[in-house]
């Protein structure tokens, strides 16, 4: 298919049922943003919680994603996934809804609060282990990539817009009633999925010796290793997540206050400059995938997600050059990690068999997400013996080096997601293979998804 061909095909805003889907989505992620601000600060505010049960906090809210690989393979026998999606969705707006109650009641405690950062994440684990087989029935294959442009594009408006309308609604409401507005956004996604009508494969079908849930979740990972595309992103992905991690927000902020000088003030700017970066990034991704192919489009993007940090690293002199730097790396940095995840994530979709992404789904959210803290702790023990400046580097070159993950890999050489261009999906051998469309479309779509984003 040519380029031309490609860039003709009709605009998924004209599509209803995408439409609602990503408006779902769309207010979910706003409401997030609120939640990320008013949970810790009931916490410290409310309850004066100490930093290490701040630290529990966020922790308990990336737990469950340690058990991904086994819930992924027992979503994967469910026939209907919307329904597990819009079950997700209601239990995060329940489980918020507490928090307001209790405050109205003088009863909220620390304790709670784990409860809440615990439920929110395991719902949030099932929302996105289902996702992946609810995504190729929705939208073509040749969509997949304009698709993921617009999904990430609204979720990095989130991260520009989301914060200075969260903060004033937790200064106004204060932060448990403010909650409230994250919990309405879950309930609007539920309707707004209920009304996304699609054809579903059929469950697994039962085998007189059904596997096991943990083998069945050790056939996800393994299908992992074995496909050359999906190690490969895999790889990359796990260390470009570590190495970032090293050099995490926290010590990001760190270096920018105590060895740039700057104030508040001043590293606010620069990191909302980098939410224009990742909304710049998923805009244009479909179209510089489209000018130098999808795989290339990957590979770019390994690169310019971490090494930006180098220029953190090195910014000196005056007050301008020291902040511009910050804000050109996190820019750029920005940028990289659209580029990455709207093409990896689309890639993805076009080669895992439809009985086993939601297998595939837990084991990249297993992974990806336990890599996370292990390089948040490496990148404080770093800081201590090397220093901030240092410390910044390695995460620079040690995130770049995932590239070599992805050279001896198909991934570089793959255009476009046509299956003329794409890999083939690989057929699932597993025992448990559910029957269905091989393809994976839906309405006569040519559609072969979004496993976490990295």
């Amino acid at each position: 298919m040519t380029g031309t061909e490609r860039s003709a095909e009709p605009s998924l805003w004209r599509d209803r049922r995408f439409r609602r889907f990503w408006a779902g989505q769309s207010v979910s992620q706003f409401g997030d943003r609120i939640t990320e601000l008013a949970l810790p600060l009931i916490a410290v505010g409310a309850l004066d919680a100490t930093a290490n049960e701040v630290a529990w906090l966020t922790a308990l809210i990336w737990t469950p994603n340690l058990l991904a690989m086994v819930l992924g393979a027992w979503v994967d026998h469910r026939a209907r996934k919307r329904r597990l999606m819009i079950l997700a969705d209601l239990v995060r707006a329940a489980v918020l809804l507490s928090l307001p109650a209790a405050y109205l009641l003088d009863a909220v405690t620390l304790g709670q609060l784990y409860v809440v950062a615990l439920l929110t994440g395991a719902a949030g684990v099932l929302f996105n282990t289902a996702y992946p087989p609810f995504f190729v029935r929705l939208v073509p294959r040749s969509s997949y990539v304009d698709a993921n442009s617009k999904l990430s594009a609204a979720r990095s408006a989130s991260f520009v817009a989301g914060p200075a309308i969260g903060g004033p609604l937790v200064q106004v409401l204060t932060a448990p009633v403010a909650i409230v507005v994250d919990a309405l956004t879950f309930l609007a996604s539920a309707v707004l999925i209920s009304r996304v009508s699609v054809a579903e494969q059929p469950a697994a079908a039962t085998a007189t010796a059904e596997p096991s849930l943990v083998r069945r979740a050790r056939d996800g990972l393994a299908f992992v290793v074995r496909h050359p595309v999906l190690r490969a992103g895999l790889g990359c992905a796990a260390t470009v997540n570590f190495f970032t991690f090293v050099a995490g927000s926290g010590l990001l902020v760190l270096y920018a206050s105590r060895s740039l000088g700057l104030s508040a003030t001043v590293i606010g700017i620069a990191f909302g400059i980098g939410s224009t970066g990742a909304l710049l990034g998923a805009v244009l991704a479909p179209r510089i995938s489209l000018r130098f192919g999808v795989g290339r489009s990957i590979c770019l993007g390994a690169v310019l997600f971490p090494a930006p940090l180098a220029i953190a690293a090195a910014a000196d002199g005056p007050l301008w050059l020291r902040s511009g730097a910050l804000a050109a790396a996190q820019f750029l940095s920005g940028f990289g990690v659209m580029l990455f995840d709207v093409n990896l994530n689309s890639l993805q979709a076009a080669v895992i068999p439809d009985g086993m992404r939601s297998r595939v789904a837990g084991a990249y959210s297993t992974i990806n997400y336990g890599i996370r803290p292990v390089g948040a702790v490496v990148g404080g023990l770093l800081a201590t013996l090397v220093g901030l400046r240092a410390t910044l580097l390695v995460a620079a070159v040690g995130g770049a080096l995932s590239l070599l993950w992805l050279l001896p890999s198909p991934i570089p050489r793959i255009r476009s997601l046509t299956p003329e261009d794409a890999p083939e999906e690989a057929p699932d051998n597993t025992e448990d293979n559910a029957p269905g469309n091989a393809e994976g479309g839906t309405d006569g779509a040519d559609a072969v998804s979004r496993p976490v984003a990295p």
